[in-house]
């Protein structure tokens, strides 16, 4: 950042200003993922931010740009946070009837949304980050830190994820280093339980792949031994923002005979989010010659089987990936 950028900037120079800023607003984004949970609020509190940068540039001191935007993001999110209107609890009932009737509760947050792979840069961690990039933005991190309070995940993203001395976190956050420490200990007991599994699979790996295509073929093929045999004894599939989750190849079975996309015409376009395998599924339209945008499943690769499965039905989603909503059927002319 040089004096006559800023200088142009704080005169307002739109164009200064996107040349101080743009080279932070992918990590800033995921910043506000991690904090948030949700890709698409992360988008929004990303416009906020650079907003109000924009409106208090002329107080900006000078010193650490990358901090100052940091701050601003960290406490937009909190804020919103804050609101809890904006974010509306969800509680749906199992009936008998229903292919959820046996599932267990989930803890999943049900506005957790995947975030995907092709805007994930190496972000810049500081000497004292304690996770690796990979760790940080993996679903069940991230949805681990849902449940801490707000203060704890600020502090615990900000330190451990991202590096931040206490001092600068205590500044951020108008707090102090004590403070910043105190719920930095609390935030790593709540947060431990929500790790993921300790062997997964070398992402875009040969073997992860491998085991992607069989999951992949099985499901197309409609062949649901196939699935249940690729599954661990503790495999997971969770469906946010429905509050249950199905655990271990059984009851997971069981749910699949059940619901209707198991027996339909299927097409799947492989992607990634949050450095795992995942893919777009497509259900044929019966009243026309697509197949048309269904929902996105992320996988977790543990050894050669699959640990956990976390299918996301919001089709706006598929625009985030860069997916189409709907697939020209192959066999029509």
């Amino acid at each position: 950042m040089t004096e006559s950028v800023l200088a142009r900037a704080q005169a307002g120079d739109n164009e200064a200003f996107d040349e101080l800023t743009n080279r932070y607003r992918r990590e800033l984004h995921m910043h506000c993922y991690r904090i948030l949970g949700s890709f698409q609020d992360a988008e929004d509190l990303l416009q906020e931010t650079l907003l109000s940068a924009w409106q208090a540039l002329d107080r900006f001191d000078g010193r650490s740009l990358r901090a100052w935007l940091y701050r601003i993001a960290t406490n937009r999110c909190l804020n919103y946070l804050r609101d809890s209107s904006r974010r509306p609890k969800v509680i749906t009932a199992a009936t008998s009837g229903s292919p959820f009737a046996g599932a267990a509760n989930s803890n999943e947050p049900w506005w957790l949304e995947p975030y995907p792979d092709a805007l994930i840069d190496s972000v810049e961690l500081g000497p004292e980050a304690r996770y690796d990039a990979r760790e940080s933005i993996a679903l069940s991190f991230v949805a681990g830190l849902q449940h801490l309070p707000t203060q704890q995940r600020a502090a615990l993203v900000l330190r451990d994820v991202l590096g931040f001395s206490a001092a600068e976190v205590a500044e951020m956050l108008d707090s102090t280093p004590a403070s910043v420490n105190s719920a930095l200990q609390r935030a790593r007991g709540g947060l431990q339980p929500s790790r993921g599994p300790d062997r997964v699979a070398l992402p875009r790996s040969p073997h992860e792949a491998e085991v992607v295509d069989q999951f992949i073929d099985a499901i197309q093929q409609g062949d649901l031994d196939r699935v249940v045999a690729l599954l661990t004894d503790d495999a997971k599939l969770k469906m946010p923002p429905e509050p249950f989750e199905f655990q271990g190849p059984r009851p997971i079975a069981q749910f699949l005979r059940q619901v209707a996309f198991w027996r339909e015409d299927l097409k799947m376009v492989p992607t990634r989010a949050n450095n795992e395998p995942a893919f777009g599924y497509y259900r044929k339209d019966p009243n026309a010659d697509v197949f048309r945008a269904s929902g996105i499943f992320v996988l977790t690769v543990s050894e050669d089987q699959i640990s956990s499965m976390t299918r996301f039905g919001d089709k706006s989603l598929f625009a985030c990936f860069g997916l189409p909503r709907t697939i020209l059927d192959p066999l029509k002319p």
